[in-house]
């Protein structure tokens, strides 16, 4: 019974309890885990052959998350820009692209006010700050950055179109969406309506699926570690299905192809 019912709560018929998940799933996490050990929360991205990126030895640990950050945010030269990332997590692509791309600005929004304490605590970098806020109700003036953000934390929205309405509303005209998110194949169709139905244009999209399953695989040891050293015994296994190790129902249904993982470029014509 209990695969079944983590593969269905996993499973994208759950965007209804995204709110739940973001406030107060995420916010247990960082306040367990309580130190520096995790500041990516996506799930990883190699090539082959594998892209090799000269990193910080202070970034090492985090090479394959900030790999898909890298080819989201590379998509276009971010130079002086003012860049807004949506669902920031614990902040490490936030002073990544910073220290690495050179905004002009950068705000890393999320509805979790812990993570949003951790990175403010964390993350000293001038011209980067972090915001408590929802992805669907954007605190921002209209027309306000020059490209938005956002990692594999759609999928969660309640309400995907209207995050898509308020991505468009804080873009000034010419400004890139730069997005990856996954879906469930029955999901797909849907996706891709609400995609050509808002005010934003597919510049490029890209299904990443065999470079995520690589970054998967690679992030699998460490996040089995850190799950068997801060859960409890009684919650190791949903803490592994969770952190999508080897094995759990999310990583199979990336290994399978049930689940479609797609990199976008978008633009705000």
């Amino acid at each position: 019974m209990y695969r079944p019912l983590v593969s269905k709560v996993v499973g994208f018929s759950h965007r209804h309890l995204g709110k739940l998940v973001g406030k107060y799933g995420y916010s247990l996490m960082t306040r367990r885990l309580g130190d520096d050990e995790v500041l990516f929360l996506n799930w990883g991205y190699e090539e082959d052959p594998p892209m090799d990126l000269p990193l910080a030895a202070s970034d090492e640990p985090d090479r394959v998350c900030i790999q898909l950050y890298h080819r989201v945010a590379s998509q276009v030269d971010l130079k002086d820009k003012r860049v807004l990332e949506v669902s920031c997590g614990h902040g490490g692509a936030a002073s990544y692209i910073m220290r690495t791309f050179s905004p002009a600005s950068y705000t890393g929004l999320d509805l979790n006010p812990s993570g949003i304490s951790f990175c403010q605590r964390r993350h000293n970098i001038p011209n980067l700050t972090f915001v408590q806020g929802d992805a669907e109700n954007l605190p921002f003036p209209d027309q306000n950055f020059d490209a938005v953000i956002n990692v594999e934390a759609a999928h969660l929205y309640p309400d995907f179109r209207r995050f898509l309405a308020e991505v468009t509303r804080v873009l000034s005209p010419g400004g890139h969406f730069l997005y990856a998110d996954l879906r469930g194949r029955n999901g797909v169709e849907e996706w891709e309506a609400a995609l050509a139905d808002s005010a934003l244009q597919v510049v490029s999209q890209e299904e990443i699926n065999a470079q995520v399953l690589r970054g998967l695989e690679r992030n699998s040891p460490r996040y089995q570690e850190l799950v068997n050293r801060h859960a409890p015994p009684l919650l190791r296994r949903f803490g592994r299905d969770v952190a999508v190790t080897q094995g759990s129902p999310l990583y199979e249904q990336v290994e399978r192809g049930d689940l479609s993982y797609r990199l976008y470029c978008l633009v705000k014509t």
